[in-house]
């Protein structure tokens, strides 16, 4: 069987949520392709890399593949001036195919649409408590999406005692809650990954990925 090995680079060890969200998009367009991702995790090198073009330099050396994603969160800037920053570090390097992966504010905005990943992600699927979850069109407006997922991670786990509260390790159940979606359609409204989806056709159609 055909394969595409993908490598994603974040910003930090938590964006490895989106490789399932990644992988889904890439089976969506390329469903006669087996998927192989990796995450680049330079911090276990011995001098982790700083600057973007360095750190790009070193997944493609370390975790060779046919596409590279490229994360950058938007936080407080438009998605154009991450996306120029990530073109700008590309221009100096030679490199694979790119998609820049730069989510309205950040990585969690995307996992806010599936109530019963929550739950699950918090160890609780049985759980009534009410959790009110963001219109999918309000998601890229959130202030604090990361605050809102963890928020919501929390209510659903069902515990009440501040010392369990403080227990739950919600950075790592945040990484769990993409492994409970099946789809991520709902994503398609979003600006941003309607950017992200638009590139990607770009490349699958150059590299003849779709035939």
């Amino acid at each position: 069987m055909k394969e595409i090995r993908y490598t994603l680079l974040t910003d930090g060890s938590s964006d490895r949520a989106l490789i399932p969200i990644l992988s889904w998009l890439l089976y969506k367009h390329c469903p006669e392709y087996a998927i192989q991702p990796e995450w680049a995790d330079l911090g276990r090198l011995p001098r982790p890399p700083k600057i973007l073009s360095e750190r790009i330099i070193k997944s493609v050396e370390f975790y060779p593949c046919d596409l590279l994603f490229v994360h950058r969160d938007a936080e407080r800037i438009s998605r154009e001036e991450r996306t120029n920053e990530i073109r700008q570090a590309l221009a100096k390097i030679a490199h694979p195919p790119v998609v820049c992966v730069v989510p309205v504010r950040m990585t969690e905005a995307w996992l806010l649409f599936d109530e019963m990943a929550i739950r699950k992600a918090a160890g609780n699927p049985n759980g009534n408590q009410p959790l009110e979850l963001p219109v999918i069109n309000d998601i890229e407006s959130l202030p604090d999406p990361k605050k809102t997922l963890h928020d919501l991670l929390l209510a659903a786990s069902g515990h009440v005692s501040r010392r369990r509260l403080n227990r739950l390790s919600v950075g790592k159940l945040a990484f769990r809650v993409t492994q409970f979606i099946s789809s991520f359609m709902p994503l398609l409204e979003l600006a941003a990954f309607k950017n992200l989806e638009e590139e990607l056709l770009e490349i699958i159609a150059d590299r003849n990925w779709n035939s």
